[in-house]
């Protein structure tokens, strides 16, 4: 027997999951094009800017193990 509302919690894990991805993705380019900075104290814009590509890169890899996970 199929469990009672699975459809909507997939669909809403998903859809969970790709509003992550999409907001992850959008403050990393933020921050590589310096729309996004850090205080002066903080190191700035070029902290900003590798902690940018940091987000990018992760998100990126996150999104292909899950993808992989998912079809393994």
């Amino acid at each position: 027997m199929a469990k009672k509302g699975g459809g909507v919690k997939t669909l809403l894990g998903f859809l969970a999951w790709l509003t992550g991805v999409v907001v992850s993705l959008s403050v990393g380019f933020a921050m590589i094009d310096n729309i996004l900075s850090l205080p002066s104290y903080l190191g700035g814009t070029s902290v900003a800017m590798v902690a940018g590509w940091i987000v990018v890169i992760t998100t990126a890899v996150s999104v292909v193990l899950a993808i992989i996970h998912k079809f393994s």
